[in-house]
Order: structure tokens, then sequence, then C-alpha cells
């Protein structure tokens, strides 16, 4: 993989594609809405003019944040093995606890703890890479350290 290129899955670069598409599609409308303000004349007092002069504005750097994020983005398939790597799912038993929790591992900018998801660099994702089923793993956090066991690796969430 090139040095310069981030990895991602397949479904995370279709969502930015998608966000993308969304936010062209909005486009047009907040500059009819800045047109419109800008004729009511006056624009050092206009708040309308101002309000929508930031929305445009903020719409814009969101798209080159995105695109910039696509640019740099390089899929990753992940292989049929049971290694742990980008794209794949784990199911983890927390030794502290016996806690039994699934996570897919992703690239940096999917990341959604709520979805299930964590990134390949989080101190928890980056200990498990290249790992298999059966195998006890030392996780180093900033605070401590804790172990957890892989019972599980897939490449579909687990049900």
């Amino acid at each position: 993989m090139a040095r310069d290129f981030n990895p991602i899955t397949a479904a995370g670069y279709r969502d930015l594609q998608a966000k993308i598409a969304a936010l062209e599609a909005d486009r047009p409308e907040k500059i009819a809405i800045l047109a419109e303000a800008r004729a009511h004349g006056d624009l050092s007092e206009n708040a309308e003019y101002s309000a929508a002069k930031r929305d445009l504005r903020h719409l814009e750097s969101q798209l080159r944040f995105y695109n910039k994020q696509l640019q740099y983005a390089q899929v990753v398939a992940p292989s049929q093995d049971d290694t742990v790597e980008l794209g794949k799912w784990v199911t983890l038993k927390f030794m502290d606890d016996d806690d039994q929790v699934s996570y897919q591992i992703v690239g940096t900018q999917e990341a959604d703890l709520e979805a299930g998801k964590i990134t390949r660099v989080s101190p928890l994702g980056r200990a498990l890479l290249g790992h298999h089923p059966g195998e006890t793993v030392t996780i180093k956090a900033p605070n401590s350290s804790y172990q957890v066991t892989l019972i599980a690796v897939t490449l579909h969430q687990p049900a």
C-alpha cells in the first residue's frame, strides 16, 4: 500500500461518495439563497446575507474535506482467511469481566463506536491486527493495559 494513502473499506468509500453527492446536490440551493439575500440591498447589515454566506462557505469546506479524503483513500479488500485485518469483524472476550463484543476494523475516517466500527490505529485495533481466533492479546491503552481473547474473525457482522 502506498505510504500517502489511507486504507478504507469499500463501504467507507461509498459513504464518502454519498456525502459528496449530497453536498453537491445542496449546493445550488445554497447559492440561490445567497443570491436572494444579496438582492436585499445593504450587505453590511444584512444578517440573512451573512448567514447564507456562512452556510455556503461551510458546505464548500465540507466538500473540500471529503474530496481530499476520497482522493487519498485506497480501498482495501479483506482476505478470506481468519487473520484480523481492515474490513473484518472481530468478536472479543474481555478477560477482566468476561464481556463479549464485536467490532469491525475500519479506516480512520470510518470510525463509529456506536455502529461497532473501530479504527485500525486505535489501541485496540492496532493490537488486534494480524492475530487469529483463540489468541489472547494485550492492549496497551494510554492509562492501563488489558487483555482480550479473539473468539472469531469474520467478513460479515456477527448475528
